[in-house]
């Protein structure tokens, strides 16, 4: 694992989360095109061309299929590929994986999701840059007055992320700590969708070929 840092600050590991059954798509919604690639190939790219330290992807379900659809993306030094066998626990049981996994070396964390296909590079950097700069624990996208991921915290929130159960990942943390994070606002309009069923999916595809 690549433990290079950007510069003179403290390292950030980006997380991504990709373990889930795709219950909702009916099929896993790792492998599915999008442009040249796949949802999880989109992200993994921008996330490897952006300002992060190292990058983790948690797989579960499908697992040994899903790696191998990574094909030139395993070999870069800064990606590591994870095995979460505890998957079916939830969102949150991916989390903890990721965060096993970096916790040592990297003095924050970036929580990604693999069903949003336009998470950018730009969008990676710009909350890296002021999170870091507020000094604040918690940081995350202000999507149009929501708060959106990617979200990032610090080592001090360390053993909160270690408790967590269930489904609803970091969201506890960040509501318990609201005056407490840094919202980030985009240069751009930034589109939060996450894809879940075949009709979204469809609306996706739909947008991204007009």
């Amino acid at each position: 694992m690549n433990r290079g840092r950007k510069g003179l600050r403290e390292a950030v590991a980006g997380i991504v989360l990709a373990a889930g059954a795709s219950s909702r798509m009916g099929s896993p919604k790792q492998l599915l095109g999008f442009g040249k690639t796949t949802l999880l190939g989109r992200v993994l790219n921008e996330a490897l061309s952006s300002e992060l330290d190292s990058v983790v992807v948690v797989l579960g379900y499908m697992a040994e299929e899903i790696a191998a659809s990574l094909e030139d993306l395993a070999s870069n030094p800064r990606l590591s590929v994870l095995l979460n066998k505890d998957y079916e626990k939830g969102l949150s049981s991916s989390i903890k994986a990721g965060l096993a996994f970096v916790e040592r070396d990297y003095d924050h964390v970036m929580i990604l999701l693999a069903d949003m296909p336009f998470i950018s590079r730009s969008i990676i950097n710009r909350l890296i840059s002021n999170y870091m700069v507020s000094g604040l624990p918690l940081g995350a996208v202000n999507a149009g007055g929501r708060r959106s991921h990617p979200v990032i915290l610090s080592r001090c929130l360390y053993p909160e992320i270690a408790r967590l159960e269930g489904d609803k990942g970091a969201r506890g943390i960040f509501a318990f700590y609201k005056d407490r994070v840094c919202m980030v606002d985009t240069d751009t309009p930034f589109e939060d969708r996450d894809i879940d069923t075949p009709s979204e999916y469809e609306a996706l595809i739909k947008v991204a070929t007009d």
